[in-house]
């Protein structure tokens, strides 16, 4: 059985869908069908209705139609309502003081029920010109009903009446009847409707269609009445309410009257009053409508907000990579091609490496020599705490004399690094994990910028020594652009969260000052970096100091290491929220730092899930190719970004390649993984250490690796 966690996102991941759904169905182009062209086949047409008038009532055998009487005018509007035009219609309606009937779309009428409330209460007439637009004699008899029920429904839920007057989409006068559109009026006049058609059309639909145009197509020869079509929606009808300026002055001067249907063909209303089910369901139906609008605009202003924040973040990115880049290859060519210390004379003072440890048979071994190796002064100190697979035994047997190893019962990491700080005597410790191994000169590049005596704490460059796999490839190219483009700009904004557990440089009275680690936090090395930061150090990047990491190389140990990641950052975030309103170096990083994990780590990819959704909807009921465009666009500049990380990094090309693949599965797990922490945080859930299986050979695996990492 499912977790109610999960069961609560898939809830709430479904309600999106349904609620795009329906915006998508009610905003789809109903304009789309197009009209069927006339087959002149008339023999199933009645000649009543051939050579009668325009409103047609029929119950499949029995015929009769109503024209409009001598120098009687009914004003007809189809396809609306719409914001712009109808209002301006009906402005022109009251100051002639005269009424008309409006053939409303459903669709339109669950989007604008206070413009169906206006024309109702100033005395028009509203018609069914069915729910979103379609060719209704190209269509099956249930998508017909459903298309009349559903305009039935939104008129009630907006005005609280319904109608008997129908006029099919794409219809014309009496002379364009044919066998075609006659089965479709038959079928709605056995459902009670009274269709309506026209005389005249104005054409205002037409593109290219003047001002005089309109007026002269609906002018009637002297004398005769007319029913007259003119549109209030479905495009452009800005000249549709300035010919109706002009045409109702004229007619009235000639002596014409305006009237309606019901009172042409003698009925009291068109509109009755609708009944209380129809009312309860309509009203749901326009309120679902409402809400589906406007979750989709808000929804879709906020994806162009977080999209423009996205590429001025990469942006700011790259220019404050590029920059730190910079600094130390203008410091090369300085001293002739050799790494200098820019942060002053070198360092050369001992120092000591903690490597906490528990169970690492696999790579403890691997670690301890790659550390002897050092071209720094070192002692090592590897603290096994509670190990039960041998890892202290394989330490101590491998003979160093500058390895300490210290055993603990099982307390958990903080309380390892703590143990091993307290053995340290110099001035600078370095922690590692116990799955990560150094190149000889890792050491001595990490901890070169603690000739500065600002300097607090330096991050080093993590890199995934075992690139085989595609979730494995998949860590180097997020590990590249995190530690290459992050990083760097983290240094120079002076914002860095994370000292990474795998490679990490301290100086010991930055420790002293904060206590130490702390087990407040599942994130103890970002817990560790803010508070350093909150106490006036400062926190660097060095990238030459590089650390060769395993990464899990399944979605279950990469599922269980990311959901303690994501679950110790939010606590992280928590224990230090109040770095937002402090002063000083801490309220730098709160305003630059601890913004920047919210807003980029958490609030957006949380909302990654429905931008998928949204995503399936673009291509469903929006422009597919502009929809394409748009991801292919993100996609780009994502690509171009980790091109550039990588090409910054030294690292080989080959792996961008599997970036576009990385948004379809990788992605997925790590917003997946970032949900259940947020939803594990918010039930107080406790989570343990989530130990990952190794599978060790990490002096193998860098065996035919370049010092460059290419």
């Amino acid at each position: 059985m499912p977790e109610p966690r999960w069961v609560i996102f898939a809830v709430l991941l479904t309600l999106f869908a349904s609620i795009l759904l329906v915006n998508g169905l009610v905003e789809g182009e109903f304009t789309q069908d197009g009209a069927i062209e006339s087959t002149a086949q008339t023999d199933q047409v009645p000649d009543a209705a051939l050579t009668g008038g325009p409103i047609i009532q029929t119950d499949g055998t029995t015929t009769t139609t109503v024209d409009a009487g001598a120098k009687q005018i009914v004003l007809t509007f189809d396809d609306g309502p719409d914001p712009e035009y109808t209002p301006e219609i009906l402005d022109v309606l009251a100051k002639y003081d005269v009424p008309a009937t409006f053939f409303m779309i459903g669709s339109e009428i669950s989007k604008y029920p206070d413009l169906v409330r206006r024309v109702v209460a100033e005395g028009n007439e509203v018609g069914v010109h069915t729910f979103t637009h379609p060719e209704m004699s190209s269509k099956g008899d249930w998508r017909r009903t459903v298309e009349m029920q559903e305009t039935q429904y939104a008129l009630a839920g907006a005005a609280g009446v319904t109608s008997v007057i129908f006029r099919p989409p794409y219809s014309s006068t009496v002379a364009a009847l044919d066998n075609t559109n006659w089965s479709v009026m038959a079928e709605m006049g056995a459902s009670g409707y009274l269709t309506v058609v026209n005389d005249l059309d104005s054409r205002d639909w037409e593109s290219g269609v003047t001002n005089a145009d309109i007026v002269e197509a609906v002018t009637p020869e002297d004398g005769e009445g007319a029913i007259l079509l003119f549109h209030d929606g479905g495009g452009d009808r800005s000249d549709t309410a300035e010919a109706l300026a002009t045409v109702i002055p004229e007619l009235l001067e000639q002596g014409y009257t305006f009237t309606t249907i019901a009172a042409l063909t003698g009925m009291e209303t068109v509109n009755p009053k609708a009944t209380t089910q129809d009312l309860v369901i309509g009203t749901s139906m326009v309120g679902a409508v409402q809400i589906a609008r406007n979750t989709t605009i808000w929804f879709s202003g906020l994806l162009l907000l977080f999209g423009v924040l996205t590429v001025g973040r990469l942006a700011l990115m790259l220019i404050l990579g590029r920059r730190h880049a910079n600094r130390h290859r203008r410091g090369r060519r300085r001293a002739g091609g050799v790494a200098p210390n820019t942060w002053g004379r070198p360092y050369t003072e001992p120092v000591t490496v903690i490597v906490p440890a528990y169970n690492e048979k696999e790579c403890i071994a691997d670690t301890v020599r790659s550390l002897a190796a050092s071209t720094h002064p070192i002692r090592i100190i590897v603290v096994d705490d509670g190990s039960t697979d041998g890892t202290a035994e394989i330490a101590e047997r491998l003979g160093y004399p500058n390895v300490t190893v210290i055993w603990q019962p099982n307390s958990g990491k903080p309380a390892a690094l703590n143990t091993g700080i307290a053995a340290a005597g110099t001035d600078v410790v370095v922690m590692m994990d116990g799955d990560t191994v150094f190149e000889p000169d890792t050491v001595r590049q990490l901890v070169q910028p603690f000739a500065d005596a600002t300097i607090g704490a330096v991050a080093g460059n993590a890199k995934v020594a075992n690139r085989t796999g595609l979730i494995a490839l998949w860590q180097h190219i997020e590990y590249v652009v995190g530690f290459s483009i992050d990083r760097r700009a983290y240094d120079v904004m002076r914002c860095m969260a994370t000292v990474p557990g795998a490679i990490g440089a301290f100086r010991r009275e930055a420790l002293r000052q904060v206590n130490g680690l702390s087990d407040d936090t599942l994130a103890e090395d970002t817990d560790l970096t803010i508070a350093i930061i909150r106490a006036g150090w400062r926190v660097v990047y060095e990238e030459h100091a590089r650390a060769w990491t395993e990464a899990p190389t399944t979605i279950s140990q990469l599922r269980r290491q990311r959901y303690r990641w994501s679950y110790g950052t939010m606590q992280a975030m928590w224990k230090h929220r109040h770095t937002l309103v402090e002063r000083g170096a801490g309220g730098k990083f709160g305003r630059r730092g601890l913004l920047n994990l919210l807003l980029f780590q958490t609030l957006m990819p949380l909302l990654s899930p429905l931008i998928d959704v949204f995503l399936i909807y673009g291509f469903l009921f929006l422009d597919p190719m502009e929809t394409a465009v748009a991801w292919l666009t993100m996609l780009g500049i994502q690509l171009a970004g980790t091109v550039y990380a990588f090409r910054l990094d030294g690292e080989k090309l080959a792996p961008v390649l599997m970036v576009p693949l990385q948004q379809f599965v990788y992605r997925q797990l790590m917003y997946l993984v970032l949900i259940q922490s947020v939803l594990a945080a918010l039930g107080g859930i406790r989570l343990g250490w989530q130990k990952l299986h190794r599978a060790g050979g990490l002096s193998s695996l860098l065996s035919n690796r370049t010092p460059s990492g290419g």
